[in-house]
């Protein structure tokens, strides 16, 4: 059974909450879709619009994105090595805090 798309509401719950994680409140914009005259500020509607378009279209590529694996991996092992840690730039930082 395929999985049901999210309804608008369901999108709107989704972003607002993302944002909210993030210290982002759209009630700072100004309602509908008018942009404020004064700041040039889009209007709620017109982001949280926007934003459901970019979920839907660009969220689920992201999350099925998968490095490509070294020439004659087993298959069983490239999914594994996906899942590894991106290599940094300076490992330490993030190692020192966990001791």
């Amino acid at each position: 059974m395929a999985p049901t798309p999210p309804t608008d509401a369901e999108l709107d719950v989704l972003i607002r909450a993302r944002l909210a994680s993030l210290g982002i409140d759209l009630d700072q914009l100004p309602a509908g879709t008018a942009a404020d005259p004064q700041t040039g500020s889009p209007g709620r509607d017109t982001v949280l619009a926007s934003l459901r378009s970019f979920v839907r279209g660009t969220v689920g590529t992201l999350a099925a994105y998968q490095p490509p694996a070294p020439a004659g991996t087993d298959p069983a092992v490239a999914m594994a090595l996906s899942q590894q840690p991106a290599p940094m730039l300076y490992p330490s930082i993030s190692t020192e805090w966990r001791k």
